[in-house]
């Protein structure tokens, strides 16, 4: 297999930051579970959108998965073409579109899949290969086939959505107006 060959196989896994400096990640715990393990995260390119927003806006994301039930379908995505939703509080807008949101590239050989879609781990402080700026964060989520809901408040939402077979990531959520449920709420798909 020649170089450029090999090349090709490589997978890219991204971390996103509103620091546009960072030499290298050093894991951590993540602030909502101090007692975790200390990880580096990162996410593929397919689930990448669900970090175009500033780091502490909270977001509810959510879409179908081919066990997503016909009533799940019908009563949550039935008018949406989008790929993915991602909706977050009218509060947040104005910072949505002034923020300037940098992408870390590293290679995935560094990172471990957790199961969980498209997040990858490492126990390693990793250095970036690249860094750059995305740009637009409207329009990023917008070629990214997302679509952006907007709401007053997220609580209704989160609240539907952690009951339903639809994938979802509820994202800083400890961040969102009345959101009562930042202890042991699930994140990610209902087990």
């Amino acid at each position: 297999m020649g170089r450029t060959a090999r090349r090709a196989l490589i997978m890219y896994v991204y971390h996103f930051s509103e620091a546009s400096n960072i030499p290298k990640l050093v894991p951590r715990a993540p602030l909502a579970r101090p007692d975790a393990e200390a990880l580096v995260y990162a996410i593929d390119s397919e689930h990448a959108p669900l970090y175009y927003s500033p780091r502490d806006c909270p977001r509810v994301c959510f879409w179908l998965l081919p066990t997503t039930s016909p009533e799940d379908r019908e009563s949550h995505y039935a008018n949406v073409t989008a790929s993915k939703v991602i909706a977050i509080e009218s509060a947040w807008v104005s910072r949505l579109q002034s923020v300037q949101l940098y992408r870390y590239t590293f290679d995935s050989r560094g990172f471990v899949a957790t199961g969980d879609h498209g997040v990858y781990v490492s126990r390693n402080t990793v250095t970036p290969l690249s860094v750059e700026r995305v740009g637009n964060l409207l329009e990023a989520l917008a070629q990214a086939d997302v679509e952006l809901r907007i709401t007053p408040s997220l609580v209704p939402l989160g609240q539907a959505i952690i009951k339903t077979t639809l994938h979802f990531s509820l994202i800083r959520m400890r961040n969102a107006q009345g959101w009562e449920g930042a202890k042991g709420t699930p994140v990610g798909h209902p087990k």
